[in-house]
């Protein structure tokens, strides 16, 4: 029987092969277990699911689970992102949420994501005690389950609608009153996922003129990935350059990511628009707090920090780190390379829902679009250049271990002046440049992320690691 293993956002595995019905059962038995342990059972959890393949009969058979333990389960009436659920947590004072999603991956993926009481990411620890849990279920093959409509006659399981609750938050988040004062005009990609309807229609309650593409439930999300990243985004480039919109904005399957970009049909990063965010919260909005980013992602937000005398604290990767440091408090915005994000004031998981907004409100409120105001901040806080690469290496464990313990001198002709731990290995480089290198979770492949103050200087280290790969035959 293979290990059911939650990876830095949940279990996700391919349908049919290791995500079924019966592996369902073992992780929702898991989840009640641990819900038991926290003595959170009359608390209910809140079960939702995206747009994918069989997402809500999965979701019936985690209610059909948490029933038969006793435990209140509130399922979702319609398709939902996950920042939604999450929200549903907080709003409700649940004892968590389970969504099933499998986020931006393949069609053929499905997954679960658990969310604790605290409306953020599951920690470490936890999900180490639910995968206790889960070999001990294994072992023993003890899954209990109850017919939904004998859950719902004994009050035991109930419908619930969270679109309602989470807008009306959301409308005291985004100022709608600047929106109202635009003439934006904005293409919203969904790309089928669980986000239909909630950027655009919250834009179009403002006044913006809004037109939408891949915006039905697709489970094979038109034949390419829910990933609102440069690659995937070939539609929503178009749609915007030929109707001549002020931007377009997309997210992934489950709507906690968020994807952007300009009206000339040009990918902005999520790098660039967490810095874009965390300026317009500051220079427009007059708010502070701590700027919180994870290991591999721009020191763009360092220079923002120092700029205006904020904090600035830095995480290993993995949203559920920066989720951490918000429940901690006073964090201005919290985001990650990777495309996920929140601010002040929300809940300590990832929306790109409320990026989406924020960004619509940044044009609006300057009256401009990202085209011009991303180089107004690049000149203000220098611009740095980034990359990443993917290096398959099968005996990467074994060889970080090593690099860990005798990191190199230098990087080509760049001396390294500091080593970072935090998550893999950290090269600070002279002149301002820095490499990370970690090991994927999931994969034989090293990642390696790089950023420098100037593109020949990125062109060259990434050349230097290039050359330095071959050398040891890789």
């Amino acid at each position: 029987m293979r290990k059911i293993a939650f990876g830095t956002d949940g279990w996700r595995a391919v349908m049919a092969d290791q995500f079924t019905v019966e592996n369902v059962r073992i992780v929702a038995q898991a989840i009640a277990s641990y819900t038991l342990e926290q003595q959170q059972q009359e608390q209910g959890i809140i079960v939702g699911h995206d747009t994918r393949f069989l997402g809500r009969m999965f979701a019936q058979e985690v209610v059909s689970v948490l029933a038969a333990n006793r435990i209140r389960a509130y399922l979702v009436n319609e398709a939902t992102p996950t920042p939604v659920a999450a929200f549903g947590v907080k709003h409700f004072a649940a004892s968590g949420a389970v969504m099933i999603t499998a986020s931006h991956n393949p069609p053929e993926y499905n997954g679960i994501k658990y969310i604790p009481d605290y409306a953020g990411p599951a920690t470490p620890e936890i999900t180490a005690r639910l995968e206790e849990l889960i070999a001990l279920v294994q072992a023993s093959g003890d899954v209990r389950t109850m017919p939904l409509d004998e859950a719902a006659s004994r009050k035991i399981m109930q419908y619930i609608f969270l679109r309602p609750h989470y807008e009306a938050h959301v409308r005291r988040m985004v100022n709608f009153d600047v929106l109202k004062r635009s003439d934006l005009r904005v293409v919203v990609d969904p790309m089928h996922g669980a986000g239909i309807g909630y950027v655009s229609s919250l834009l179009s309650e403002a006044g913006v003129s809004v037109s939408t593409i891949r915006d039905y439930e697709d489970p094979l999300f038109g034949g390419d990935l829910p990933e609102p990243n440069d690659q995937h985004l070939s539609e929503l480039k178009a749609k915007v350059v030929k109707s001549k919109a002020s931007l377009g904005l997309a997210n992934d399957g489950d709507a906690d990511r968020f994807g952007a970009v300009d009206r000339f049909g040009r990918y902005i990063s999520p790098n660039h628009v967490l810095v874009l965010l965390a300026r317009h919260l500051v220079k427009n909005r007059g708010l502070e707090g701590r700027i919180v980013r994870t290991v591999a992602t721009t020191h763009m937000l360092d220079r923002i920090a120092e700029r205006f005398g904020l904090e600035l604290t830095e995480t290993p990767v993995g949203f559920k780190y920066i989720g951490a440091e918000m429940l901690k408090g006073d964090v201005l915005i919290g985001g990650e390379e990777s495309g996920g994000a929140s601010i002040l004031g929300h809940i300590p998981e990832k929306d790109g829902i409320l990026i989406n907004l924020l960004l619509a409100e940044m044009c609006a409120w300057e009256q401009k679009g990202i085209d011009q105001i991303l180089p107004e901040a690049l000149d203000e806080f220098g611009e740095l250049f980034h990359t990443r690469l993917d290096i398959r290496f099968p005996e990467k464990d074994r060889w970080m271990e090593q690099l860990l313990a005798e990191p190199p001198a230098q990087i080509g002709s760049f001396p390294v002046e500091a080593v970072g731990r935090k998550d893999g290995i950290k090269l600070l480089l002279k002149d301002g440049h820095w490499v990370l290198i970690r090991p994927s979770g999931t994969e034989p492949l090293l990642r390696i992320y790089c950023e420098a103050t100037a593109a020949a200087a990125l062109e060259k280290i990434k050349e230097a690691i290039r050359d330095w790969f071959i050398e040891i035959n890789v």
